[in-house]
């Protein structure tokens, strides 16, 4: 009978290094020849037995051959996210945020006209909705009345011509209703991709205001 032939891998004492499943299946091979020549013809070697050891080394090279197909898909993957990644420098994307996305242009008099835009998701529909433009601390800038807005993604533009302010980080704030019932609102906020890097296994973009966001949590690109 053979003997000895396990699942697990062993470590040779002279050099230390771990037996392959391939190295494995060569000693079983040998010892196999070996006993089939040296068995007793009275008492031949059980078949079962066989089978099962058969079974086990089998095993141990699926597993191998696993791991490895493994490694080489996460290796695939994460050169496929780098890709992915590079694409997006440059592009604007849409994620959860309050931070209103300036512009600034010139009009045909050579005067600076400031502009912002973003987007809010409503969970239903709304008979009225106020989108309120405000400055980081807080104070009032402006007011948006949209009037009425189905349910899902809405995007809005305001016109900052009459701003006379100086900070450049606005924020806005959503407010929605439908009758006398709140209808809740989720605001969105476009950044400019600047960057990206891959974190714990996900692709991260490094957003133009200085945030960092996980790729599966962008709404929209454009």
């Amino acid at each position: 009978m053979i003997s000895g032939v396990s699942s697990n891998t062993s470590t040779s004492s002279g050099s230390g290094s771990v037996t392959s499943a391939a190295d494995m299946q060569d000693q079983f091979l040998t010892l196999l020849v070996a006993q089939l020549q040296n068995q007793d013809p009275t008492n031949p070697m059980d078949n079962s037995q066989l089978t099962s050891q058969m079974a086990q080394i089998s095993t141990v090279s699926g597993i191998e051959k696993l791991n490895s197909t493994v490694e080489s898909v996460t290796s695939q993957l994460a050169s496929m996210q780098m890709l992915q990644g590079v694409s997006m420098i440059g592009r604007t994307v849409l994620s959860e945020g309050n931070q209103l996305g300036l512009a600034a242009s010139e009009d045909e008099e050579g005067n600076i006209k400031l502009s912002g835009t973003a987007a809010f998701d409503l969970e239903g529909s709304a008979s009225n909705v106020t989108v309120t433009i405000t400055d980081a601390n807080g104070k009032i800038v402006d007011t948006i009345e949209m009037g009425s807005a189905n349910a899902g993604r809405s995007y809005f533009t305001w016109d900052g011509s009459n701003y006379t302010g100086e900070s450049m980080d606005l924020r806005f704030k959503v407010t929605a209703t439908n009758g006398d019932a709140a209808v809740k609102s989720t605001t969105l906020s476009p950044n400019a991709v600047v960057a990206t890097s891959i974190s714990n296994g996900s692709l991260m973009l490094e957003l133009a205001n200085g945030e960092s966001i996980n790729y599966n949590s962008v709404k929209a690109v454009f």
